[in-house]
């Protein structure tokens, strides 16, 4: 198995990891459903940090050079991931939990009100 990371530092965008979470609910989350041979997609935030990104773990036999969905992320940034890595996974564990993880995270939240910047999510 491979994992990727992309981190951005937004400091250089319009964009905020409120906008982006606003984002994800529109729209960024469905098309990676789809895409062959990737097992998990997560996205992640640093608020104090100010960086938004993902990790995605793929399967060993995944073509890493296949198309992917648009990266929608960098657009709406405006600019490609300040660190990018793909590394071997080594060993992979789950825990002893109850089914499914506790929701979708903040992004998908239905008490969460209209995020500041939502209005931002054209380049």
């Amino acid at each position: 198995m491979k994992a990727t990371i992309s981190w951005w530092d937004l400091s250089g965008s319009g964009q905020t990891i409120d906008s982006l979470r606003a984002h994800l609910r529109q729209e960024g989350v469905e098309p990676w459903a789809r895409v062959p041979g990737l097992r998990l997609k997560f996205w992640i935030s640093d608020r104090p940090a100010n960086r938004w990104g993902a990790v995605m773990l793929w399967e060993s036999t995944a073509d890493l050079t296949a198309p992917l969905p648009p990266n929608r992320a960098a657009e709406l940034i405006g600019y490609p991931a300040t660190h990018r890595m793909t590394t071997d996974v080594e060993a992979i564990v789950e825990g002893a939990c109850s089914g499914r993880p506790d929701g979708l995270g903040p992004a998908f939240e239905p008490t969460a009100p209209a995020p500041a910047g939502a209005d931002r999510l054209r380049p």
